[in-house]
């Protein structure tokens, strides 16, 4: 992945919904297989990158043909760690569910639907601002 990566915006954003609903149903249902597949597509996004992820395909193919092109752009590192924290507390939330911690697993699923919630509803990506809050506080080493 380059330095210089970068996504539109709106696709996150889409993403965010989709997880939304997703996590909203596991809170509900208590259905752990569903949260499973969260957390693998979490893992997608965060470990393969966000063109993997099957939410942002969905974007690209059904969602993006239909809007004006826009030049906004959205790096994509803070949005992979994003997918990481999540991907964290899906399985938290996935072993959890399967251990019958029935608790853990509600409250992982909680902080989960409430940061995707964060980011469909005020674009606001709380992973994100995490990553660029550990960039400012991180030493920077310097390269040879």
């Amino acid at each position: 992945m380059s330095a210089g990566a970068s996504v539109d915006p709106r696709g996150p954003r889409f993403a965010a919904a989709v997880t939304t609903v997703v996590l909203a149903v596991v809170l509900v249902t208590e259905w752990w297989p569903l949260l499973a597949a969260q957390t693998v597509v979490f893992a997608l996004g965060a470990f393969v990158g966000l063109s993997a992820a099957p939410y942002s395909m969905l974007y690209r193919v059904l969602v993006a043909p239909r809007l004006t092109p826009t030049s906004e752009r959205e790096a994509t590192a803070p949005l992979r760690f994003a997918q990481a924290v999540g991907f964290v507390f899906a399985l938290v939330g996935t072993v959890g569910f399967v251990t019958e911690l029935t608790v853990l697993g509600l409250v992982a699923t909680a902080f989960a639907l409430f940061a995707a919630f964060l980011n469909a509803a005020f674009d606001f990506c709380l992973g994100c601002e995490v990553y660029l809050l550990v960039r400012r506080v991180t030493p920077r080493t310097k390269r040879a």
